[in-house]
């Protein structure tokens, strides 16, 4: 661990921060590119809607993660974004390759977005117990937006 440089965390707080932050920014990345390779992959009913709406999914996902790589610099870690990291990290399910109907992806998606909202989920008290409530914020902003996300995403699976 480097030399923290604004946090005022104690050493035992920040390193159990950006444990937790490094666990869940492997799992952020994974799922935007799942989501973006959901978005390339697509036919059938609704298609553009859904097409669109991954867009701005994973715009979110870039926006949470670096949220969270930045946070994690400032309580002295270096974040690992690089593939055959974040591969050797998540514990996604790896996601189905070639063209799905989209109520497919629909259902592949949300089955992985409910996996990283239960982690961030289970990252905020983690961080909150050990004494560092900004990244506790982190964790509940990003879980909010993985939630909506979900629930955007699923509300195009056909029988609802």
């Amino acid at each position: 661990m480097h030399e923290r440089y604004a946090s005022g965390l104690s050493d035992e707080a920040a390193k159990t921060s950006i444990e937790t932050l490094d666990k869940n920014l492997s799992l952020v990345i994974d799922l935007s590119l799942i989501v973006k390779q959901a978005h390339w992959n697509m036919k059938g009913s609704n298609f553009i809607g859904v097409h669109k709406l991954l867009d701005d999914a994973v715009d979110n996902l870039r926006d949470i993660l670096d949220k969270m790589a930045e946070r994690a610099v400032i309580l002295g870690g270096s974040p690992d974004g690089r593939s055959q990291n974040v591969a050797a990290a998540t514990t996604l399910p790896e996601y189905p390759a070639g063209f799905m109907l989209v109520k497919d992806h629909v259902r592949e998606l949300v089955e992985r977005y409910k996996i990283v909202a239960a982690s961030l989920r289970e990252a905020i008290d983690i961080v909150d117990e050990g004494g560092d409530q900004d990244t506790a914020d982190l964790f509940t902003e990003a879980s909010r937006i993985v939630d909506k996300d979900a629930w955007f995403i699923g509300s195009n699976a056909e029988g609802n």
